[in-house]
């Protein structure tokens, strides 16, 4: 069992719990005190709810981190303090994009649970990906 505690809250990261193979995307397990912040699912809209990025599974990525940094940042909560992500995508071919666009704001080492999920399609056809955060924010 790996853990790493977070650098600015009050968070603990089990990467791997005994018996469970590792992995190098997420975080198993996420655990701390404090209040609880969620982000409802985020899409890569401009503050005029223009698409950003239609046909380019990279841009939305940024575009929805960009978004989730402002939901956070109004909540009182960073990236640090995440402790689970769960995206959504129209094709899984779009992960490696996102996970890009993740890693461009969270650390290795503070990776957060996570799970990604394909669906036939999100609220607008030219959509490619929404994720939604939880946090805990110290108190």
């Amino acid at each position: 069992m790996t853990t790493t505690p977070s650098h600015s809250s009050p968070l603990t990261r089990i990467a791997a719990p005994e018996g469970v193979a590792p992995s190098p995307h997420y975080s198993h397990v996420v655990l701390g005190t404090g209040r609880f912040v969620a982000v409802s699912g985020q899409c890569a809209l401009d503050e005029r709810g223009e698409v950003v990025g239609e046909g380019d599974p990279a841009a939305q990525a940024r575009q929805v981190f960009e978004n989730l940094r402002r939901c956070l940042a109004a909540a009182g909560a960073a990236f640090d303090d995440v402790v689970k992500l769960t995206c959504f995508v129209t094709d899984v071919a779009h992960l490696p994009a996102v996970r890009e666009a993740r890693d461009a704001v969270i650390p290795a080492d503070r990776l957060p649970a996570s799970s990604a999920v394909q669906v036939s399609a999100l609220f607008r056809p030219e959509l490619l990906v929404e994720i939604e955060a939880f946090a805990v924010v110290p108190q």
